[in-house]
């Protein structure tokens, strides 16, 4: 089986796109219509659905996938155990950091890892967590330094990982900053400022409201931290922080309940990491 189709068969899946998959693989878009019409010859099936104005898999398409992304994995492996040993680290990383993780942690570990590789050229993006994980699954990136939850599939494959302890919080004129020990019955009267209903820090605080029977009322979500943090400095809501980030502007509430969520590296399970990947993982592990 042509390993170059199998690529392109993938690259038209998670791109959903044959224009989209043909710049990816810096083909032209005829060259890799080209290339799935000779794998669906090969394997004597249609794998994509033509015609349609939403893209399709076929039931022979559904049923190739999983099986053509593990053979690509495994050649990704191949190549990279023959070619580890020279020793020398370099070649391009593409890298996925959550807006968080790239302004409160990232630029330590940049700083030493330029310093020791810098033979390294980094391809670094910027996302919610949630995005990144889909970038990761098709193989867009290399590496993604996300906040974990317990909804991550089970093909992503934890390197590294350390606790990022939360607070609730205020703005230092709401109402909710001069009450002695609020409790949460108190913050349910207020609007909530945190991030969307898919993240793992909203699953967190929902949990802890539906406990104890009561309503979140949820203001303007976002998933950048530093926004959140704005809108609850001004009082516009109570939100749930990294404790790092707390400063002047807001006050703590001393809420009896201990909130806190796991930040980490995840690559996926079965495709090994380069070796620029696992030096850049060693940094954020000594310097999280």
């Amino acid at each position: 089986m042509d390993t170059q189709a199998l690529a392109a068969f993938v690259a038209i899946v998670d791109h959903q796109s044959f224009s989209e998959a043909a710049e990816a693989l810096h083909l032209t878009q005829p060259a890799v219509s080209k290339r799935l019409a000779s794998l669906e010859n090969q394997l004597g099936a249609p794998l994509v659905e033509r015609g349609q104005r939403n893209f399709n898999l076929t039931e022979s398409g559904q049923r190739l996938l999983p099986y053509a992304r593990r053979i690509l994995d495994e050649l990704h492996n191949a190549r990279l155990d023959l070619s580890s040993t020279t020793g020398q680290i370099g070649g391009r990383l593409p890298v996925i950091a959550s807006h968080h993780i790239g302004l409160h942690h990232l630029p330590a570990w940049l700083r030493r890892f330029n310093r020791d590789y810098p033979d390294v050229t980094l391809e670094l993006q910027f996302m919610d967590s949630e995005s990144a994980f889909d970038h990761l699954k098709r193989r867009t990136c290399e590496l993604a330094f996300v906040t974990l939850n317990d909804a991550m599939d089970q093909q992503f494959d934890i390197k590294a990982q350390w606790e990022d302890p939360m607070v609730f919080v205020t703005g230092t004129t709401h109402p909710l900053a001069s009450q002695p020990e609020p409790e949460l019955a108190d913050l349910a009267r207020y609007d909530a400022l945190l991030p969307d209903t898919r993240t793992a820090t909203y699953r967190v605080i929902s949990r802890l409201f539906m406990a104890e029977n009561r309503t979140l009322k949820l203001q303007m979500p976002t998933n950048y931290l530093e926004t959140i943090k704005m809108m609850t400095s001004v009082g516009l809501g109570w939100s749930v922080l990294p404790r790092s980030m707390v400063d002047t502007t807001l006050t703590v509430l001393p809420i009896r309940h201990d909130v806190s969520r796991m930040l980490g590296g995840i690559g996926l399970e079965g495709r090994h990491l380069s070796p620029a990947a696992e030096a850049l993982v060693a940094i954020a592990r000594e310097l999280h």
